[in-house]
This record gives C-alpha cells, sequence and structure tokens, in this order.
C-alpha cells in the first residue's frame, strides 16, 4: 500500500488522471495519500529527537566549561521537557534552548541575565514560590507545577524540575520545563 500511496503521489496530474481508471481502492484505503501521514510523524519525532539531542549537548558544552560534577545524562534520562533554562549561582539566566521561547514567547536573549522569577505573576502560588526558593538555598532539587506566563500574559502550568549543578560547590542551576 505505502509503495502505491508513494508511487501515485509522484504522478503529475495528467499521468494520475491516465491510470485514475485502472485503480481500485479498497474499503481499508484511505486516498489519495496514506502513507505521507505517517512519513510526517516519523519526521516530526525525528526533529525532536534531534532537537534534545542538540539540547543537551549544548548543556554538556556548559558542563565541560564549568567542570560540573553532575551526570547530565542522568538528570536527562527519561525527563521529557520544552525548554531548558540554565541560570548561574545569582539564579541569572545564562542560557535557555529554543523550545524556551516556543512555551513562553520570549526571545532567547530577552531571557539573559533575568531571573526566571520574571514568567511568574498574579497566580503564582506564592507557596511554591517559597519552595523552589527554599531547594535552591539548600542546593536541593525541586519538582513541581506553577503558574508562569507567557510573552502576551498567558497564563499555563508549567511543571519545573530543578537541579544544582556542582563542580566543588553549587555553581548553577538547570531546570527542565514542560507545560502541562
Amino acid at each position: 500500500m505505502m509503495c502505491l500511496d508513494l508511487f501515485l503521489a509522484s504522478q503529475s496530474e495528467e499521468d494520475y488522471k491516465a491510470i485514475e481508471p485502472h485503480i481500485t481502492p479498497s474499503e481499508s484505503i484511505k486516498f489519495p495519500l496514506k502513507s505521507f501521514g505517517l512519513y510526517a510523524d516519523y519526521f516530526s519525532a525525528e526533529m525532536n529527537n534531534l532537537d534534545r539531542e542538540n539540547d543537551i549537548n549544548a548543556v554538556k558544552e556548559f558542563a565541560s566549561k564549568y567542570n560540573w560534577n553532575d551526570n547530565l545524562d542522568t538528570i536527562f534520562k527519561n525527563e521529557d521537557f520544552e525548554a531548558i533554562v540554565l541560570t548561574n549561582k545569582k539564579q541569572e539566566i545564562i542560557w535557555v534552548n529554543d523550545g524556551f521561547k516556543e512555551m513562553t514567547g520570549f526571545n532567547k536573549s530577552f531571557a539573559l541575565k533575568k531571573k526566571p522569577s520574571f514568567l511568574q505573576g498574579d497566580n503564582t502560588c506564592a507557596k511554591t514560590r517559597d519552595r523552589i526558593r527554599e531547594k535552591i538555598q539548600l542546593n536541593k532539587p525541586f519538582i513541581g507545577t506553577v503558574i508562569n506566563y507567557k510573552k502576551n500574559n498567558t497564563p499555563y502550568k508549567c511543571e519545573i524540575k530543578i537541579f544544582p549543578l556542582f563542580s566543588e560547590h553549587t555553581t548553577h542551576y538547570i531546570a527542565l520545563e514542560k507545560a502541562v
């Protein structure tokens, strides 16, 4: 079936009209192109995997630069994320991935040197903010959901996983985020 779909899709309109009377579709064939959806799904998944791999490699470059002792493969293993936010010890953003812009609407360059709290607003739970602050002060991971705000002020629920990154002492934090 897929080969026929691909063959028919490659024909000019004139050639297709010439062979169309000889095509007998069955009930199970949804015409005109059944296999393109399969290819599009495959291609999309491959692009997502490539983006993920590129994001992880970018973070590993920072790990090399700052001599982090953390095993980033363990941090990223089985984690589903859209955005990555990397901050220094003062919690100033030093890098975000492309997914950050897609999720928040803010350009990467706008986010640099700001604290991630710029995404918070009126409906962001004060208790959650306090728990994040407490975990960061204790150099402990934080996992939770927070209401953040996009550039256009639309609120969204965001699952955040924050991990301290160490050399001899904590030097940076990484947050893996996804809208829920």
